[in-house]
């Protein structure tokens, strides 16, 4: 399908759906890069791993929108429609299935943010890829191509409706190597469509405004998941299960984490950085299952609060699964059943109220 024939088809979806909200974004005005909108809602893990990917479902989108949330953040990875050795070769049936989920957001007033999770070169999770992002030319050219890709796939739908996240939670390398890349990626997408909404993780895995990239008028993504010893207790990934049981607030080791700390020693900086007009949106955050109930709600309430006064939006991770509202797997959260799904409805609430 050519791009004239997909936006017309995205519009066609929009029109037989919730018109009315559909057509209210079609006119609002773009968002700026230097303060992001307060969009709040969840990341959609149906292209986060591809040997287990599946399309896009209308229903997550439908009660997403009836609970009154307005983004859903799609972590993607590139092996879904491409592979390694040939990232240039795209599957049109799998990104199909994510022009799906673009239309699902037209229909209900729902902003689409696009991310690669795992990129040509570079993933947070292992595997590693085969080439290396921050030094490999040809990972760089790959990982323009795939960006420049959905430029031109997206080119002509809002930036209200659709934004780019370029690459999930880089490590800790040199600011001077990431916002180079950084740089080619912004460049190769504004080459085909000048005014998309591009938004960057912040370095560290997404816990540092990166200033030097100020000047390019794009937004910042944080995260939410500090301290680990509440976020990701017993989390195996993270090879920390020997990590004591959390309370909020946390004294362990001799040190203590509350909200005052969290206010200060970790968003400070993006509060800093919003005030040098780099927008900050929280792109990921939330509490793992073990993490005792009470104790997630305790301290996911502190992150609203802090999030709310300053004005910015977020995404839970996620929505169905261990960290989400559905399907969770606590053994300690009270259950509600929704759809043939376990709704830990505290939760729910919560999020809803900030």
């Amino acid at each position: 399908m050519d791009r004239r024939a997909f936006l017309l088809t995205l519009g066609a979806a929009a029109a037989a759906g919730c018109g009315a909200s559909t057509r209210t974004n079609l006119v609002e005005a773009a968002p700026e890069p230097g303060r992001l909108p307060r969009w709040r809602g969840f990341n959609l893990l149906e292209k986060f791993v591809a040997e287990r990917q599946r399309p896009f479902r209308a229903s997550d989108f439908d009660l997403i929108a009836g609970w009154g949330f307005d983004f859903v953040r799609l972590p993607l990875s590139y092996h879904c429609w491409s592979r390694p050795q040939d990232p240039y070769r795209l599957d049109e049936a799998v990104l199909k299935e994510i022009d799906q989920a673009v239309a699902y957001g037209r229909e209900r007033g729902i902003h689409v943010n696009i991310n690669l999770h795992r990129a040509p070169g570079y993933c947070v999770n292992p595997p590693a890829e085969p080439l290396d992002l921050w030094s490999d030319p040809r990972a760089l050219d790959a990982f323009a191509f795939q960006w420049a890709h959905f430029a031109e796939r997206y080119k002509g739908i809002p930036s209200a409706q659709v934004s780019f996240d370029l690459l999930n939670e880089p490590p800790d390398i040199a600011e001077s190597v990431y916002a180079g890349v950084m740089r080619g990626a912004v460049k190769a997408i504004r080459n085909v469509d000048p005014g998309r909404l591009i938004i960057v993780d912040g370095l560290r895995w997404g816990r540092g405004p990166v200033l030097s990239l100020a000047d390019l008028g794009i937004g910042q993504s944080t995260r939410g998941y500090d301290p680990m010893t509440v976020s990701h207790y017993q989390a195996t990934w993270v090879g920390r299960e020997t990590w004591p049981e959390p309370a909020w607030p946390l004294t362990a080791d001799g040190e203590t984490w509350d909200r005052s700390r969290l206010a200060h020693e970790v968003y400070e900086p993006w509060v800093r950085a919003q005030a040098q007009g780099i927008g900050v949106h929280v792109g990921e955050w939330g509490a793992y299952n073990q993490t005792p109930h009470a104790v997630a709600l305790a301290w996911m309430k502190d992150l609203l609060e802090i999030w709310k006064a300053q004005g910015w939006g977020w995404a839970l991770w996620n929505l169905r699964g261990s960290f989400g509202v559905l399907e969770s797997g606590r053994a300690d959260a009270p259950y509600e059943m929704l759809q043939g799904m376990k709704l830990d409805r505290r939760m729910l609430e919560l999020l809803r109220a900030y």
